[in-house]
């Protein structure tokens, strides 16, 4: 059965993406053709990238990194939660990506943007980073808007239809994870 990871990609105090990786992670839990996980970065107190080597040589020496490097490799695909912050995915959820190579290649991900335009422009930037660190990110994604996914901006109220969208977006993740298994 294939492990997907659903990651928090923000670690800003007061922030959106828990309630919606919660969301994400109810609405996975109907299916039985894969085990889903909520990993959250703010847990793995990942400083400002502070390696010495490049994580394509895989040569880690700080206990994060290697708690981290641990946590990743257990994954078959992974759904990106992330906000969008000048038009960018976040600073934190950057840093935790660079932190790693081998443990994202050859696997899946998908993509829940938040933001006032459906994080629609973060989810862009994820997708240039996946494609370096060769991952495959699927076509599916889940736009929630800051005007119409929520009361006030803060309480989370997603459209009905949204659900369709994860379950689209998880289809494509399961497949495209099982297809690269070969390559793992």
């Amino acid at each position: 059965m294939m492990k997907i990871a659903i990651i928090i990609g923000s670690t800003r105090p007061g922030r959106n993406g828990e309630v919606i990786a919660q969301w994400v992670y109810d609405i996975a839990g109907q299916r039985t053709d894969a085990a889903f996980e909520v990993v959250d970065i703010a847990e793995y107190d990942l400083p400002l990238l502070d390696e010495p080597m490049g994580a394509a040589f895989g040569r880690y020496t700080k206990d994060h990194t290697k708690a981290w490097s641990r946590k990743m490799e257990a994954f078959d695909g992974f759904v990106f939660i992330t906000p969008e912050y000048n038009h960018a995915t976040s600073p934190a959820l950057k840093n935790a990506i660079d932190y790693l190579y081998k443990e994202w290649n050859n696997k899946a991900a998908g993509f829940v943007g938040y933001g006032a335009a459906g994080g629609v422009s973060a989810v862009e930037n994820l997708r240039m980073i996946m494609g370096e660190l060769q991952v495959a990110d699927v076509r599916n994604q889940v736009r929630l808007s800051l005007f119409t996914d929520f009361e006030n901006f803060k309480e989370f109220k997603p459209a009905p239809f949204q659900e369709k969208s994860v379950h689209a977006m998880l289809d494509q993740i399961i497949s495209w994870s099982s297809a690269l298994r070969v390559l793992r």
